[in-house]
């Protein structure tokens, strides 16, 4: 039987999140995409509430809480709602995380999980996307050769969030014709980090496109070992990790247009009065609605450990059109204004049509702490 209705933990968490999402991260966000940083405060105060620590085993020091990607959606929804760059810049590590949680051996969980169970915030990323026009993450690119005891990986990455800070970073590719990932610490002989990307949207994200020239791990670092990892699965993780993100964006610009509608005066009512404005918003709140239902089935059926691929994929394509939909009907709804940097429609109409472009950027897990 499926509810709609969420249980009481996870009401709690959008709770929690929503208040964090507006106490922090709505006060900074326009100062955020000026700067191009994130202040460590807030970053400070996300990590604060466990979200990744929570759900790691507690003999790798976690709180051993059960994972559950339809709660994961919820906090992916609430935080983008906040701001896309933070809850992604937030996110981050669970893109390593969760794939060493649930496919890594015992030895790469007891050697990496507790690192993300301390106080301070833990970089970790992943890389997927190739600087090409046709890239599709089932045709890597990049290589990876078997040379002795070692991997050795070659190829070009781009899009990859914190990759200049990050300690670890899960790189994706082609192994005897099959997907694997690969853990590379720091320093990594062979792994060159490009300057930071300059992107339209998500300005306070910082990504970059890397080299792997030869680059050499040791042979124990495929992810998995020997079975390697369901790459699919990680794959479908992504896409309703992303669709749960690009609900939070367009909600934003559809509450902030709806409410700006029924204040705007013009021509002696509110402009929301009009046909043709109140259409546009019953139209972005159905798309929305929507996209959500869609993202909590593809969750449902992951968190089933039943094949999501169908699902996934459809709500990820259909988010990314939703997005750019929403957020442009929203500036539109604004005239004027919503070309000015005065209102954030225009910050979340470029961040939407991020949406077609990401893949592989995001995962979510469900725990938090208790945030005052």
């Amino acid at each position: 039987m499926i509810s709609f209705s969420p249980s009481e933990e996870q009401q709690m968490i959008v709770n929690v999140v929503k208040q964090f999402a507006t106490d922090e991260m709505r006060k900074v966000y326009r100062e955020a995409d000026e700067s191009g940083e994130i202040p460590a405060r807030i970053i400070d105060a996300a990590w604060g509430l466990g979200f990744i620590s929570s759900s790691i085993p507690e003999e790798h020091g976690g709180a051993g809480s059960e994972h559950s990607t339809i709660t994961g959606s919820l906090l992916a929804e609430e935080l983008a709602w906040g701001d896309l760059s933070m809850a992604m810049h937030t996110l981050c590590p669970t893109l390593v995380v969760l794939p060493i949680l649930e496919m890594g051996t015992e030895e790469q969980k007891r050697k990496y999980l507790p690192a993300f169970c301390r106080e301070k915030y833990k970089a970790a990323t992943a890389a997927l996307m190739e600087p090409r026009f046709n890239f599709d993450p089932y045709s890597l690119s990049t290589t990876a050769r078997l040379d002795g005891g070692n991997y050795l990986l070659n190829g070009e990455k781009c899009y990859v969030p914190l990759a200049a800070d990050a300690d670890l970073l899960l790189v994706y590719a082609t192994d005897n014709g099959s997907n694997q990932g690969f853990i590379l610490e720091k320093g990594a002989s062979g792994l060159e980090i490009g300057a930071p990307e300059k992107n339209m949207g998500i300005k306070a994200l910082s990504t970059y496109e890397l080299a792997l020239k030869d680059c050499r791990i040791p042979r124990e670092n495929r992810l998995g070992g020997k079975i390697g990892c369901d790459f699919n699965r990680i794959m479908n993780c992504s896409r309703v990790a992303l669709s749960a993100m690009a609900v939070g964006v367009a909600r934003a610009a559809f509450e902030y247009s709806r409410d700006y509608a029924k204040e705007r005066v013009a021509f002696g009512e509110p402009i929301a009065a009009r046909q043709a404005i109140a259409f546009m918003l019953a139209e972005m709140a159905i798309e929305v609605d929507a996209t959500r239902l869609m993202t909590w089935e593809a969750a449902w059926k992951l968190d089933r450990k039943e094949d999501a691929t169908k699902e996934a994929s459809l709500v990820k394509m259909y988010a990314d059109d939703m997005a750019v939909t929403v957020t442009d009907r929203a500036v539109q709804i604004l005239g004027g204004h919503g070309y000015i940097r005065e209102h954030p429609v225009e910050l979340w109409l470029r961040n939407g049509r991020g949406f077609a472009a990401f893949d592989g950027m995001a995962i979510v897990y469900k725990e938090i702490q208790h945030y005052d």
